[in-house]
């Protein structure tokens, strides 16, 4: 079965990349490209939409989309927990949908946050430093941001990590108790390295995009998810069966349809 997308933000770089994808896949069709400035009517019949634009725009399109019963993966950064939250009790009115919000399209990016979020319980001291092209409009990334919600939640039991000196700007921006530090900036693409600090010892988690193509596994993966999915799933983890905070959730549909072949 072929399933039609609507992509909104088509002009965008992720969203040229991402209807490529789509027009090339068999098992999927590019069934409307829309712009910041185009009626979001145009999504209507879509099977699916996939929202690439911008933080402030994107729940309203996530909104419209859910109002015509259609399910959504979002690849736009800015969703925070509290925004989450919000769309997670949404979606109780509407439990025949799914949607998937993904801070990173790269399954590299992925299992980098969840090595993150298994060394985060053996260490007081966290940080993350993420480098983004100047072009990004956002700061912290969406990645940074959910990676550090996750070290946040995996550290339940031990409380929130040892930061020093918080107060002064240069010490970066608190998410979850974790100091996050932003670069944009010329030559860079994507970048996030997450340290930890013991006693006489530091350890990195580093992952680097050096291409967009990189994207590409991500963005089929969870369009050809999405259709058994229900309520919402944050990140590609739970795709991948990886393990999870709990806030990250895949619910798969009780429909025996099984699903599109990714292959």
């Amino acid at each position: 079965m072929v399933r039609s997308v609507a992509v909104v933000g088509a002009s965008g770089r992720l969203g040229r990349l991402a209807t490529r994808l789509i027009e090339e896949a068999d098992d999927l069709a590019v069934h409307a490209q829309l712009g910041s400035r185009d009626p979001i009517d145009a999504i209507a019949g879509a099977d699916a939409v996939l929202d690439v634009t911008l933080p402030q725009v994107s729940p309203g399109i996530v909104d419209a989309a859910l109002e015509r019963g259609i399910p959504v993966v979002v690849g736009t950064s800015g969703w925070t927990a509290d925004r989450l939250a919000t769309l997670a009790k949404k979606l109780e009115a509407r439990p025949e949908l799914g949607v998937i919000v993904a801070p990173n399209f790269s399954l590299g990016s992925v299992l980098a946050t969840a090595l993150a979020t298994l060394a985060a319980p053996h260490f007081d001291s966290i940080e993350i430093v993420e480098a983004h092209h100047g072009g990004k409009s956002d700061s912290p990334s969406g990645t940074a941001i959910r990676t550090a919600e996750a070290i946040a939640e995996a550290r339940g039991e031990v409380g929130p990590v040892a930061a020093p000196h918080h107060d002064q700007r240069a010490r970066g921006q608190l998410v979850g108790s974790v100091p996050v530090h932003s670069l944009r900036m010329a030559g860079v693409l994507a970048e996030q390295t997450v340290v930890f600090g013991g006693t006489g010892e530091t350890v990195r988690i580093t992952h680097q995009t050096v291409s967009d193509a990189s994207y590409e596994a991500g963005i089929l993966l969870a369009l050809r998810a999405l259709p058994d999915l229900r309520g919402l799933t944050v990140g590609l983890g739970p795709l991948l069966g990886l393990p999870t905070p709990s806030g990250a959730r895949a619910t798969p549909s009780e429909d025996p349809t099984p699903a599109t072949d990714p292959s």
